[in-house]
């Protein structure tokens, strides 16, 4: 019943159409041939009821088959176009989460750039207490063999002012005596 709806107007555009073209056709006489005229169209009436008849359901069935598929299309268009928004506000919340990311990125190398760098210092202040405790050491033990290397020196030095003190006083009758009286410690030791 709908496409009847829809034909019916064509078919009255297509015989006003034809009655004018027959009318231009006469060559010059105003006047209208009714009775050629209601034979095209009574002529025209048969020839699209016949087609109705035997193709009306399958012209229906293709322009209603059409008309799915158009709106097939319009809906897969329609999910298309819903399915492209979803993907850009993916990828703009993505965008978005990689500026995020970036910022992350390099606070997290910052951090670990902090760490190693406490780290280093760390270490240094560790080897540089190793350094100054061997040093140190080192200053100690140099420091101990100077005065050890001191004290002989001035033994030696006692030693050598004391020789010279008792050779000067010390005559030879005191000398005598004084070795004798070491040679007898030494034999009775």
């Amino acid at each position: 019943m709908k496409g009847l709806k829809r034909i019916v107007p064509a078919l009255l555009l297509v015989l006003a159409v034809s009655s004018v073209a027959y009318a231009s056709e006469a060559g010059g006489a105003h006047g209208l041939n009714w009775k050629d005229f209601l034979f095209r169209v009574v002529n025209f009436i048969l020839f699209a009821g016949i087609i109705w008849k035997f193709a009306g359901s399958k012209i229906v069935d293709t322009l209603s088959g059409r008309r799915k598929n158009i709106e097939t299309q319009l809906v897969d268009l329609a999910e298309r176009r819903e399915e492209a928004e979803k993907q850009l506000a993916e990828v703009e919340t993505s965008i978005a989460n990689i500026k995020q990311e970036r910022e992350a990125i390099v606070a997290e190398f910052q951090a670990q750039g902090e760490k190693l760098k406490a780290s280093i210092i760390e270490e240094a202040n560790q080897s540089a207490e190793k350094i100054l405790a061997q040093a140190k050491l080192s200053a100690d033990q140099e420091r101990r063999a100077a005065v050890k290397q001191v004290r002989a020196e001035v033994a030696e030095l006692v030693v050598e002012a004391a020789e010279e003190l008792l050779t000067k006083k010390l005559n030879a009758k005191e000398q005598t005596k004084l070795i004798d009286d070491s040679l007898k410690r030494v034999v009775l030791n």
